[in-house]
């Protein structure tokens, strides 16, 4: 299984078999990680290697805050973020 993270433009985006949502809890300050996740609101998601590659330009792709999802089907999300507009899924 892979996922794969665009922008809506095309200029940007990662594949491979991690996809991790990530944000700081205000109420405990801690960071909360949620491995094979879904993109969801509140969160970045990173999307990429598992392990670090080889003479590659980047291992993984992070946006910045989730704010909206605008589609969710079981293996296809499109959501908004603070500045742009991506699309999640799995392949």
């Amino acid at each position: 299984m892979a996922y794969v993270l665009r922008r809506s433009d095309g200029a940007v985006g990662d594949s491979g078999g991690s996809s991790t949502s990530i944000r700081i809890n205000p109420e405990s300050n801690e960071i909360e990680v949620i491995h094979n996740s879904k993109p969801l609101v509140g969160y970045v998601i990173r999307v990429g290697s598992v392990t670090a590659r080889s003479y590659q330009a980047q291992d993984w792709w992070q946006t910045s805050m989730i704010t909206d999802i605008i589609e969710d089907k079981d293996s296809f999300v499109r959501f908004k973020t603070l500045n742009s507009e991506y699309t999640w899924e799995i392949i």
